[in-house]
């Protein structure tokens, strides 16, 4: 994969819009899931698949196992924390 810098303006609703050059070398379509990870004031986005979405709730299925957490209550625990913030 070669390396791109490119720019894009937010819009007032928040939209970007991916570069041509990346779209096309990562092959993003229409359709397509894209991951956004914030760490240190900086944006990583990956293009999500089956394998990323699995890497990602790992940690998550594993505390669900060790708990007595039942897999339909997940939905509820996600809105409860989301609600503290």
């Amino acid at each position: 994969m070669t390396e791109h810098i490119e720019i894009a303006t937010v819009s007032s609703r928040g939209q970007i819009c991916i570069p041509n050059s990346i779209r096309e070398e990562m092959n993003i379509e229409e359709g397509n899931k894209l991951l956004f990870l914030f760490a240190n004031d900086s944006i990583t986005i990956r293009k999500a698949n089956l394998k990323t979405f699995e890497e990602i709730t790992k940690p998550l299925k594993e505390s669900i196992k060790k708990s007595n957490l039942k897999e339909s209550e997940v939905n509820n625990l996600i809105h409860r924390m989301r609600e503290r913030k």
